[in-house]
């Protein structure tokens, strides 16, 4: 099941240490089948309110999700983004091809 890293970032500094960042996430990511599916963009709130920038990458499962994140290579970079922004990171298991929302229904505990 594919798995996702979220970030939900805020007042990011844009400094050399952001730009460095940025320059060596990639090569964080490749041996672990990262592949970065949002990283910002134009945002259109459709309900309530949102300030931050979103970043999310795609993994091919959670374990490579976690092994990505305790990396030691993303972890020589990580104090660059948290020294310089603010926000929340997160990992989540995606569904399935073909999932449909109704199939939850199954998950739930009736009250």
């Amino acid at each position: 099941m594919p798995a996702y890293a979220f970030a939900l970032l805020r007042n990011v500094k844009i400094n050399d240490q952001i730009a460095e960042y940025i320059s060596r996430i990639d090569d964080t990511l490749a041996p672990f089948g990262g592949a970065f599916k949002i990283h910002g963009g134009r945002t259109e709130v459709v309900e309530g309110a949102f300030d931050h920038t979103l970043v999310a990458i795609a993994f091919p499962d959670m374990d490579h999700a976690r092994r990505w994140y305790a990396s030691e290579a993303y972890q020589a970079i990580l104090p660059l983004r948290t020294d310089n922004s603010e926000g929340i990171t997160f990992l989540i298991e995606g569904v399935e091809e073909g999932y449909q929302g109704s199939q939850m229904l199954a998950k739930l505990d009736p009250c």
